[in-house]
């Protein structure tokens, strides 16, 4: 018979367990509401970090969101309501909230891109398909492609989709609503009248 290290088998045990533990902690998901200006916003983060961030009447509302959840503040979700705060009274927040996606790679490829979008900026589809197909090598890519993968983007305002416009400067969907999306853009003074007046 062999002899078996008792306190080596109960040290792996426990370690295992504590892994066990801290995985479920990183992959439970928790839940907060956030009353915004432009109605209500539902907020999630894991232990990772904010995964979502939805207008209540949204197109693709809770669309990533963990079928088992828990309505819980965290940490992650107290940041993200202190840079929601300062981002609705008019300023550019200086500091960021850890997130992370959970879209296909193509989906997560158009929404770190749409993070470099500086606030009070815009760009297009156009521009976006263009980066993309220059980072991959192509000669060319979808602009539709990318207002899909733009169009699902599941962490609303802090990965910035509404800074994308049509090419002719059209303020084409949002999934949160165009009269939102027109919001958005006059409180960061990216919006000039003639846009506003044209998506009127």
């Amino acid at each position: 018979m062999f002899d078996v290290d008792q306190t080596c088998f109960e040290t792996s045990v426990s370690e295992q367990v504590a892994l066990t533990c801290d995985n479920l902690r990183i992959k439970m998901t928790y839940t907060q509401w956030y009353d915004s200006p432009l109605g209500k916003m539902l907020l999630a983060a894991d232990g990772a970090g904010l995964t979502g961030v939805w207008f209540n009447d949204e197109k693709f509302f809770a669309q990533y969101l963990e079928e088992q959840h828990e309505e819980k503040e965290t940490p992650f979700l107290q940041q993200t309501k202190r840079w929601l705060d300062v981002y609705f009274s008019g300023k550019e927040p200086d500091f960021t909230v850890p997130f992370h996606f959970n879209g296909t790679d193509f989906q997560n490829t158009v929404w770190n891109i749409l993070c470099t979008i500086p606030y009070g900026h815009t760009t297009t589809y156009g521009e976006i398909a263009k980066q993309i197909a220059h980072q991959r090598g192509l000669a060319r890519m979808s602009a539709q492609a990318v207002g899909g993968a733009v169009g699902h983007n599941g962490i609303s305002i802090i990965v910035p989709c509404h800074r994308v416009i049509g090419a002719n400067g059209n303020l084409t969907g949002y999934a949160g609503g165009l009269d939102k999306k027109i919001q958005l853009l006059k409180l960061e003074k990216a919006l000039s009248p003639a846009l506003f007046r044209d998506a009127l």
